[in-house]
């Protein structure tokens, strides 16, 4: 199959399209790149499928042949905020979903260049958050109208990967980041007194920010049926959001966390494949995403914006996912998969991520694909992200009157996307 130049610029400009982010599953990172790895709750290191393989572990790139993948996912999250015991008469329940479907494309293209060396190009939302409360948590603190952020974080990940051995292959891949953000409704900290630059932390509209990284990966096939996979991809030290330099720690800085896996994909029979992923990542290395808000930190000097100023609280989790795919014909293999990620948000960092209830924890995949014609793939999955609860404890300061501030969410993810093999 021949693509066009005019084709080719259409697709990538689509995959470029930066929709309002929901939350992802796992803190904030996307549980899966790729439908066909959604549909297994992200199982793919050692699995490579599709041409998103570049932003699962790019060595997978040298085994999957020549194919433009095309997707998108939509993104239906529920979340809400309950307030209890405050004496500022902050108390109710709030819920966040103002808007509640977001759509998230994504397009990868892999090209074998010989036997041994194949590239790739992955453009893929890695993850984002959005909430908008329309009864605002903070108006007893000050703060006027609703109140929510939008943030998206979308990847382009170029790749090439070499089989150094018939059984192996090594990876290389660049991670070039666009982030989007804006914030509303925080009249109630954007003063002096809370924030070192108080005139770009609230209602600043959209900001944009970028960056580059990079991820590697390696592939081994111990067996014929057993495969062995590693991947890492380095901190991304992005530009900063200026227009926010009052409200994210380090005058406006938000980096992307490094996260790196491990996975084990073992063909039990000719039909059925079992696979197994452990991820890390390390949101908490991340000043305006892991450090602490609390007074002391607050009233001591470290003010929203300054150099140690108040963050999400979000510390590093670990997830293990678990996966099984089914040829059930030569046209129709069906998928599934399990996931649970420790919690990012402490109890006692509740109350200012009413803006980021990112608290799933667990959730189940089904997926299937379907060979239309020997060329042509069309993929599908669903996700499930269990509905969690964080209650809070000391979460709101004294200053703020006390009390506790819980978080809830739950979510439905829906994937679809088409291949052609050329």
């Amino acid at each position: 199959m021949k693509f066009k130049p005019r084709l080719l610029a259409t697709l990538v400009a689509l995959g470029s399209i930066t929709s309002p982010g929901a939350f992802a599953t796992n803190g904030y990172f996307l549980h899966g790149n790729g439908v066909k790895a959604q549909g297994q709750a992200g199982v793919s290191i050692a699995q490579p499928q599709d041409a998103m393989a570049a932003a699962n572990n790019p060595a997978g790139t040298a085994w999957i042949g020549d194919r433009l993948d095309v997707g998108a996912t939509l993104f239906a999250p529920d979340r809400s905020a309950e307030i209890e015991g405050n004496g500022a008469g902050a108390n109710g329940h709030y819920n966040g979903n103002a808007k509640n479907v977001f759509l998230l494309p994504e397009i990868g293209l892999s090209k074998q260049l010989s036997d041994r060396l194949g590239v790739g190009l992955a453009i893929y939302g890695n993850g984002g958050m959005n909430t908008d409360y329309r009864s605002n948590p903070y108006a007893a603190f000050g703060s006027r109208g609703s109140v929510g952020v939008d943030f998206t974080q979308v990847f382009f990940t170029p790749s090439v990967a070499y089989k150094f051995t018939e059984r192996q292959s090594f990876g290389i891949g660049l991670n070039l980041v666009y982030q989007r953000f804006a914030a509303k409704g925080l009249s109630a900290f954007a003063n002096p007194k809370f924030s070192s630059d108080s005139t770009n932390m609230n209602d600043r509209g959209h900001d944009s920010a970028t960056g580059i990284g990079l991820r590697l990966g390696w592939q081994g096939q111990l067996t014929d049926d057993l495969t062995l996979g590693l991947t890492w991809a380095s901190k991304i030290k992005a530009s900063k959001f200026d227009r926010y330099a009052g409200l994210f720690a380090n005058g406006g800085s938000f980096d992307v966390p490094e996260n790196y896996g491990a996975g084990v994909s073992y063909k039990l029979t000719p039909q059925l494949t079992l696979g197994v992923d452990v991820q890390e990542i390390k949101y908490g290395h991340v000043r305006s995403v892991g450090n602490d808000f609390d007074a002391p930190s607050l009233f001591g000097g470290n003010s929203f914006g300054s150099t140690n100023g108040p963050g999400f609280g979000w510390r590093d989790i670990t997830i293990y996912k678990f996966a099984a795919s089914y040829a059930l014909t030569p046209e129709l293999t069906v998928r599934g998969g399990y996931s649970h990620a420790e919690q990012p948000i402490p109890s006692s960092q509740t109350f200012l991520n009413i803006l980021a209830p990112g608290v799933i924890q667990d959730h189940a995949s089904l997926g299937l694909t379907w060979s239309v014609r020997s060329n042509n793939e069309l993929s599908v999955a669903y996700t499930h992200g269990f509905a969690k609860t964080v209650n809070g404890n000391s979460s709101i300061p004294q200053a703020f009157g006390g009390g506790e501030s819980n978080l809830k969410m739950s979510q439905d993810i829906l994937g679809v996307a088409y291949a052609w093999k050329y």
